[in-house]
């Protein structure tokens, strides 16, 4: 996959296959291009080249090449697979908890009030929100809204969740109640990348750990090789920056 914003190369080549059931966690300084990477899976940003597969879903891009309509519906079937979680939890003020959540499945995808009343009922009772379902967002906590922000997320039945620094936001406390329900999520077999500078998650949940810089992958590989002996003088100097 490229990407480039004006004549700055943000994603230079960069290839990643994830398997069904992985967690994949990426990390890397600011600005490195991961969460550019991250929207690109999803076709929020469009990237100048590459291909991308979730599913049965292709989307093959080529340079110099504008977007279509066909483009367009392409990006719409692949965005059917795709749960995605942003650093700010972006709920309906206006809405309870339970509606957020039952939104998008009566929407967009035209399923009867009973049904995804049920579902969105099931998914805040896994999140551990039964008891918030009729509350209003701005009276719940960060990490709340970050849960109530997955179960919305999940409520469209997606094969992969994306997640962009989901608990940047919160302080320890409150970001661990997010950490717990990805790992519940891990262990039913969810797919899941995350972009994320909490390196403590990133080495007790992930199944593989990218370190990207530059807009390329620099160094991969499970957990405890990448936090305790990387290969790459560049993954090295971060860790040793991060966690000293």
């Amino acid at each position: 996959m490229r990407k480039s914003f004006g004549a700055h190369a943000v994603l230079k080549d960069i290839s990643l296959r994830v398997e069904r059931g992985e967690l994949v966690s990426i990390i890397g300084p600011s600005g490195c291009g991961k969460s550019t990477f991250l929207r690109c899976l999803n076709l929020l940003e469009v990237p100048d080249g590459g291909v991308i597969r979730i599913e049965d879903v292709r989307v093959e891009r080529q340079s110099g090449r504008g977007w279509t309509r066909a483009d367009e519906r392409q990006a719409h079937q692949l965005r059917a697979h795709v749960g995605m979680v942003f650093q700010s939890f972006n709920l309906f003020p206006q809405y309870t908890v339970l509606e957020n959540v039952m939104l998008a499945p009566r929407c967009v995808r035209r399923r009867p009030t009973g049904e995804t009343e049920a579902v969105a009922r099931e998914l805040l009772y896994k999140v551990g929100l039964a008891q918030a379902m009729d509350r209003y967002p701005q009276t719940l906590s960060g990490g709340q809204q970050q849960r109530a922000a997955i179960a919305r997320a999940l409520a469209m039945k997606p094969a992969i969740m994306l997640y962009d620094e989901p608990t940047s936001a919160l302080d320890p406390e409150l970001a661990e109640e997010v950490l717990q329900v990805m790992r519940a999520l891990d262990n039913e077999g969810m797919t899941q990348i995350v972009v994320t500078h909490d390196m403590r998650f990133a080495r007790a949940a992930s199944d593989r750990v990218l370190y990207v810089e530059g807009g390329e992958i620099v160094e991969e590989g499970v957990p405890d090789t990448m936090f305790a002996a990387p290969h790459d003088a560049r993954t090295r100097r971060f860790l040793r920056t991060l966690l000293s």
